[in-house]
């Protein structure tokens, strides 16, 4: 008997069927850590990495580049812009932003591998993304779900697709919140803040690194409602993968499809039906 094809992303029944799947990658993942844990081997074999090569006076001058950068295009655009324009004002931002610190961290000597774009090789990378969303996905989204009901979530994307669902639309949300910002955010957060913290609090496991640049990411997303809730133990998860494998890279798969879930989410749900 021929397996039943998954229901059309338009059928009541598509956020079922999504949610058990996810829900049995979760007791997947977590039965797995769990194995490795009971036989005392590591959940994600450490890769050999040296400390990052800046100090907290680069991580400043990073945090200068945004700022005159996010001041410069604020003028440009205007007080209380329309959606796309803030959308599209946030893209150049992350993108003159993370060419800066690059720039910035290049010009001290940094390499690629100290930045964290190095690669695990043989598909690990996107193992370990793929597993992390089974991990945090029912979770987190089950989470968000609940500190909804108290505080309605805020974002830009959320206002913009729910007023346009055109390819133009689309794309400009993608290229914003699935590719622009896990790229420069795990550059910032997991890279550049949390790399120069291990260096600085060089206990053995990292945990005091981690969390600080957690709680930063978190704390970054204030003024989305109780947004900044579950986005610190993503943070933790993201931060975690990145002290053991000294990249960067599958943090930013990790982020990019934990992004992608959300907004094929608001797409599946149905447009608002015009008044007049």
């Amino acid at each position: 008997m021929p397996a039943e094809s998954p229901p059309s992303p338009d059928s009541p029944a598509w956020l079922l069927w999504a949610t058990a799947v996810a829900g049995a990658a979760f007791v997947v993942v977590a039965g797995g850590i769990l194995r490795r844990l009971r036989r005392g081997v590591a959940v994600i074999e450490p890769r050999p990495a040296r400390p990052v090569p800046w100090d907290g006076s680069d991580v400043l001058v990073v945090i200068g580049f945004g700022l005159a950068i996010a001041t410069l295009i604020g003028s440009l655009v205007g007080k209380d812009p329309p959606v796309e324009r803030s959308l599209t004002a946030a893209l150049g931002l992350m993108s003159l932003a993370g060419m800066a610190a690059i720039g910035w961290l290049t010009l001290r000597g940094a390499t690629g591998t100290d930045l964290g774009f190095v690669s695990g090789g043989g598909g690990s990378d996107l193992w370990l993304a793929t597993a992390g969303l089974a991990l945090v996905l029912v979770p987190l989204l089950a989470l968000a779900a609940a500190l909804n009901q108290l505080v309605p979530y805020q974002h830009d994307v959320v206002d913009f697709l729910t007023l346009r669902r055109d390819p133009l639309a689309v794309g400009l949300v993608i290229a914003t919140a699935v590719i622009a910002a896990p790229l420069v955010e795990e550059l910032f957060f997991r890279r550049i803040l949390q790399g120069w913290l291990e260096k600085r609090l060089p206990e053995a496991d990292g945990a005091l690194a981690i969390t600080i640049s957690a709680a930063a990411f978190a704390l970054a997303h204030q003024g989305q409602g109780l947004a900044f809730v579950p986005l610190f133990p993503l943070a933790l998860v993201l931060g975690f993968i990145a002290r053991r494998t000294g990249s960067i890279v599958p943090c930013i798969l990790l982020h990019a499809l934990f992004n992608a879930v959300s907004v094929g989410l608001l797409l599946a749900m149905p447009p608002p039906v015009p008044t007049g």
